[in-house]
């Protein structure tokens, strides 16, 4: 069996769900097998870094939302705090934590029900904030909120488990292997962070009244919110 089908059946068979999860990912990197270096696992790793990490997610749309209203300075905070807490994460995870989440599957669920909670409270914020071009009475979402949000973010802690239980090998070279993911997943948040960051930013360009802002804020709250949805189905 080739690298990539056993990466897609280690994946799909390594946590339950469906879109956050194993079998979603596995899918879209198995449409990616042919790809040359696809064969090799830190190449595997790597792809499905990009793939999980550049896309639509909750980090990745706070960090636009605050580029676009902030800028890309004061989103700084916010863009270390996912950086840090994912990091962290992958650590915890890759020191053991992975066996509780796999042992008792019912964390899953309480961690979607946090998740879910905040960013119900942070879509209302960004929905119902005030409109102005200055920007000068609010304040960004900061470092300790984004970092603790790593720990209840389900797409995170999933996408998580899938990585450590997939590309770490606890029998063989484990410190090579929990180095070479944990440096690829902090590198991965920072390209992925920063550039819908600089996206945000770039789309402040055109806000050329408060009604536009005003309607790009209410368009990443609903997206927020369809992460939520997500979470279950």
């Amino acid at each position: 069996m080739k690298a990539y089908e056993q990466f897609y059946e280690q994946v799909k068979s390594s946590i339950n769900g469906r879109f956050w999860t194993g079998e979603f990912y596995a899918d879209r990197i198995y449409k990616k097998r042919d790809v040359t270096f696809a064969t090799d696992g830190n190449a595997l790793a790597i792809l499905f870094g990009i793939a999980t990490a550049f896309s639509p997610g909750p980090n990745n749309i706070m960090s636009s939302y605050s580029g676009f209203n902030f800028g890309f300075r004061k989103t700084i905070p916010l863009m270390l705090g996912v950086i840090f807490g994912w990091t962290t994460l992958l650590i915890l995870m890759a020191s053991g934590l992975i066996v509780i989440f796999q042992k008792y599957v019912f964390l899953q669920d309480i961690i979607k029900i946090l998740g879910s909670i905040f960013l119900i409270y942070l879509s209302y914020k960004i929905a119902f904030s005030s409109v102005n071009f200055s920007n000068t009475s609010k304040k960004p979402v900061n470092f300790f909120d984004t970092f603790l949000f790593q720990f209840i973010n389900p797409k995170g802690v999933i996408i998580a488990t899938i990585v450590v239980s997939t590309f770490i090998d606890v029998q063989n070279n484990y410190l090579r292997d929990s180095l070479i993911v944990i440096i690829i997943g902090f590198f991965m948040a920072v390209f992925s962070i920063s550039s819908w960051c600089l996206l945000g930013k770039y789309l402040r360009k055109f806000a050329t009244s408060k009604n536009f802002i005003k309607k790009f804020n209410y368009t990443m709250s609903f997206l927020l919110i369809v992460c939520v949805i997500m979470f279950y189905v």
